[in-house]
């Protein structure tokens, strides 16, 4: 028997790949190298420097951080490889911290950037913000969306000025094409300064979670006002979900770059072309039961039309196979808007949500519809807007915080939009809501009512005004019945005080059924689609299980005799 040899542990890992890659020509045959192949080898490790540079220290404290390279981020976007531009940018020759790039996404060409974090923090210099602006000035100018992987520790300190000269023409490049081609920007890590501005002038904003972004840091926000306050509560995203800042907030890094793909297939290229269409499998003409059964269980429920309900459920239903993506899910949910589409066309959706504080407008709600509208109005995106509010949100907090303009921002972006627009009048459309919210006489080119549409100029308050001389004689009765009434219960027998009490319970009951009646008259009389049919304020009733087909063949005539193009004309002032 032989003898043993002792083993020896290691910490190698004999499968593991090398963290450099090799250089070799291929095809040729091993030999002694020359200045040609030396000069080869400098260039190709040259070109690697951008992917290398870090070093595998950088790169782990990275992924301990859970976040990835910027290369694996581009790799979550697609599986081709992208054309790197400016690859060497820098006086290191590392690309200066930041990649700039075109990719192929689904088929179509994107430019895209995105901070390398492992290489100075990613942070900006007048040299790297100079290469950000070439890239946005040339998505512009080839008219290709735009991608942001924003990963930045701000401007780079010991280039003085520079970093701010940097970010300022990153700013002032990104600003001119907005309008032009659609951006999306991803938050990850921790960016504070113009890390924040630079992506909020994109078009959308996603934020994972445990991120942070904001105009300072919890450190200098502790130095200057003494306020103890964590990232998370000073900039993170339930904090910018909640401001509007942030439009999608998202679990993860992989998550946000998923998200920044499905938006891009409702986004056109730029704004002289349409939404990609996609063909489906889910016929026009599909009833649509389900939204049948939710009113008829809402409504014949004992509150009746007074019963929330949520309109999502009714998007789900005429949308092609129910699918469509929320904008800024987390916010303002009284009131609903998403991309959707019906027969394979994109289309946005603008939807009061009773479920949510009566589908009351509001602040926030004003705002969020505005942007929204403002895009689809924009890049050629037809709206569809779905109505069931009581009115704009009274009460002082409203009117001292601006409702006022928060709503004029709101009925602008309705006046101004020049895309096909249709509307569809679930339930209530009272007041100044119904006017502002793409009637007939803001704009809108076709307007669709169900059966249950109550359309007025108020709820049934408005019972006061047109019943005005019945109620007053109504209430000036009460003290005579209850006089008469305790006089007959006194005879009948019974103490005084129990017969005055008894009276006033019988004569209430009175009054509450009186009014009852008349509230019963005016919604009968004024708080249904009749008046607004005989006036052509609705263009015909619709039944709810036949609202997808009415929608989408009106949305395909209105789109067979409309042209993408850029906006035109008066630009006209707004919030």
């Amino acid at each position: 028997m032989g003898i043993q040899k002792k083993l020896v542990p290691s910490l190698e890992n004999p499968f593991h790949e090398p963290e450099t890659k090799e250089f070799k020509i291929p095809g040729e045959i091993a030999r002694e190298p020359g200045i040609y192949e030396e000069s080869l080898k400098e260039g190709w490790e040259i070109m690697q420097r951008p992917e290398t540079a870090a070093g595998v220290k950088a790169i782990e404290k990275q992924h301990l951080k859970k976040r990835m390279t910027v290369w694996e981020r581009i790799r979550v976007l697609t599986d081709k490889d992208p054309i790197v531009l400016y690859q060497n940018w820098g006086k290191n020759l590392d690309g200066a911290s930041i990649v700039t790039a075109i990719v192929n996404i689904d088929g179509r060409d994107v430019a895209l950037y995105g901070h390398d974090f492992t290489v100075r923090a990613g942070s900006m210099d007048a040299t790297n913000g100079r290469k950000l602006a070439s890239l946005i000035k040339m998505a512009g100018e080839r008219g290709i969306p735009l991608i942001g992987m924003n990963d930045s520790a701000g401007a780079f300190v010991p280039a003085g000025v520079g970093g701010l000269d940097g970010y300022a023409e990153a700013f002032t490049a990104l600003r001119k094409i907005s309008g032009v081609v659609p951006s999306i920007m991803c938050m990850f890590g921790y960016n504070a300064g113009g890390g924040a501005y630079l992506p909020r002038q994109g078009s959308f904003m996603i934020q994972p979670q445990d991120t942070f972004y904001g105009l300072t840091g919890p450190g200098v926000v502790k130095s200057v006002l003494g306020e103890d306050v964590t990232a998370d509560e000073l900039g993170g995203p339930g904090v910018h979900g909640q401001s509007g800042v942030t439009d999608f907030v998202v679990p993860d890094e992989v998550s946000a770059l998923r998200k920044a793909k499905e938006l891009l297939r409702y986004f056109p290229d730029n704004n002289s072309s349409m939404a990609p269409y996609l063909e489906t499998s889910d016929p026009l003409d599909r009833k649509t039961w389900d939204a049948d059964i939710l009113f008829k269980k809402a409504f014949n429920s004992p509150s009746g039309y007074n019963t929330p309900i949520d309109i999502r459920i009714l998007i789900q239903q005429i949308c092609d196979h129910g699918d469509y993506t929320e904008f800024q899910p987390d916010r303002a949910q009284n009131t609903i808007c998403a991309f959707g589409r019906m027969g394979g066309n994109v289309v946005g959706i603008v939807a009061n949500n009773s479920a949510v504080a009566s589908g009351q407008i509001d602040i926030a709600a004003s705002y969020k519809n505005a942007r929204f509208i403002r895009f689809c109005n924009v890049y050629n995106i037809p709206v569809v807007f779905i109505e069931d509010t009581t009115g704009f949100l009274p009460g002082t907090d409203q009117e001292r915080n601006g409702i006022v303009q928060a709503g004029r921002a709101m009925l602008d972006s309705i006046i101004d939009l020049r895309t096909p627009r249709i509307l569809l009048i679930v339930r209530n459309a009272f007041g100044g809501a119904y006017a502002a919210f793409n009637s007939y006489a803001t704009g809108a080119d076709v307007v669709l009512a169900l059966p249950t549409t109550r359309l007025a100029v108020m709820g049934n308050a408005g019972k006061e005004f047109v019943y005005k001389k019945e109620l007053a004689a109504v209430r000036a009765a009460v003290k005579g019945k209850i006089a008469e009434r305790t006089t007959q219960l006194l005879a009948a027998g019974g103490t005084e005080a129990q017969a005055k009490e008894q009276a006033q319970v019988e004569v209430a009951e009175w009054v509450k059924q009186q009014e009852a009646m008349y509230n019963q008259k005016y919604e009968k009389a004024l708080m249904n689609p009749k008046e607004a049919l005989s006036l052509g304020s609705i263009s015909q009733l619709v039944m709810p299980y036949d609202l997808r087909s009415s929608l989408a063949q009106n949305l395909n005539f209105l789109l067979r005799h409309y042209e993408a193009k850029p906006m035109g004309g008066v630009q006209r002032e707004f919030h």
